[in-house]
């Protein structure tokens, strides 16, 4: 009668749950053609051969994930049957060898069921890695009718120098190169875009599922701590096992525990030295800046600026002249002076007069 309790027989939505919804099931859990280590093998060995070449590398990464997956699966299924086979093998057993397996077979069934329920997630991961294979294969076909033009201009130089064709060629070449260009610029976006989504589902996903199977763990150990292993002389007869409710209540600390788990209190967390940190913000502060642009609006003083400001002729000494950077700036509005177009340019030469903007214009 100790044997009917299950680890959340309802199954109510868990707070990381609620706070992150679960994604659907695999792609890889139905559908299978073939089943073990033979699709294994074909899709290590297949994985890219018939796409496009830009696309193989990754093509071949997805399939591999697929096979990850799949094992994934199947250490899940089978660790579910573990935990039903030590909770068999317990019911011939003492009473508190008998109700401990019992509850750890409870536990180790729930690690089974995360892990089921990782798989999910990690096809998130892998599904947004498609995503990135998907545009490499479409830009393939630009890249290649570039480097096919290119080559027919190649050709066509060595053999028929004058022909008319190539100004032809040379303006599609234009065209190609142009819709490249969009291309190769819409791939680099979606690349950095997806990678970064993708690996955050998995990291996020193996952190939740770790973080769980170590709360389960903790809690297996308290429950081996009911069994009494005081040795016994032959003969001698073991204390009555008084420990069901306190297994039970173990198991209820456990669940509420997973149900109430979430991202913000994870026991684990990812600390950087004070250098990796001060390089990670100096790259993100780059990252930022060059999104935002140059601020150029704080390199020259503002104009009504009366206090920083100090008419020429106030100048100690009213003779100081300007460096040759003011020179540069200045010379277009030395230019437009037909007061001072002749004496002042002449000056400016022997440098022996001052330019002086508030000088009174001569009278003839």
């Amino acid at each position: 009668m100790h044997r009917t309790y299950s680890m959340r027989a309802t199954r109510a939505p868990t707070a990381s749950q609620i706070q992150n919804p679960p994604p659907p099931p695999s792609s890889t859990k139905s559908g299978r053609f073939f089943k073990g280590g033979l699709g294994h093998a074909l899709r290590g060995k297949t994985a890219g051969a018939f796409g496009p070449d830009l696309a193989k590398k990754l093509a071949q990464l997805v399939k591999m994930e697929k096979n990850v997956m799949r094992s994934l699966e199947l250490v899940a299924k089978e660790r579910m049957e573990v935990a039903q086979q030590l909770s068999i093998w317990g019911e011939a057993c003492d009473e508190d060898v008998s109700d401990v397996t019992d509850k750890l077979g409870v536990l180790l069934y729930e690690i089974g069921e995360l892990e089921d329920q990782y798989v999910d997630r990690y096809d998130q991961y892998r599904v947004t890695m498609k995503s990135i294979r998907n545009i490499e294969a479409s830009v393939q076909p630009s890249r290649d009718r570039k480097q096919k033009i290119t080559d027919q201009i190649a050709q066509l130089k060595y053999k028929e120098p004058n022909s008319p064709r190539i100004v032809v060629l040379e303006q599609e070449l234009v065209r190609a190169e142009a819709e490249s260009l969009v291309a190769e610029a819409q791939l680099s976006n979606i690349t950095r875009e997806k990678i970064k989504a993708a690996y955050t589902y998995q990291f996020d996903a193996l952190r939740e599922h770790c973080e769980k199977v170590a709360i389960i763990a903790g809690y297996g150990k308290h429950l081996l701590e009911l069994i009494d292993d005081t040795p016994v002389t032959p003969g001698e007869t073991r204390a009555a096992y008084d420990g069901y409710e306190a297994s039970k209540a173990i198991i209820q600390d456990c669940e509420d525990a997973l149900t109430n788990w979430v991202t913000q209190k994870a026991a684990v967390s990812a600390k950087l030295s004070t250098r990796a940190r001060t390089l990670s913000t100096r790259r993100r502060n780059n990252i930022k800046a060059r999104s935002e642009g140059l601020d150029l609006s704080g390199q020259d003083a503002p104009l009504n600026d009366q206090d920083g400001w100090v008419p020429a002729g106030q100048h100690q000494g009213h003779k100081d002249e300007y460096s040759e950077d003011e020179e540069d700036e200045d010379e277009d509005e030395l230019e437009g002076r037909t007061s001072h177009s002749a004496l002042g340019s002449e000056a400016g030469l022997n440098g022996g007069e001052q330019r002086g903007r508030n000088q009174e214009p001569v009278v003839a």
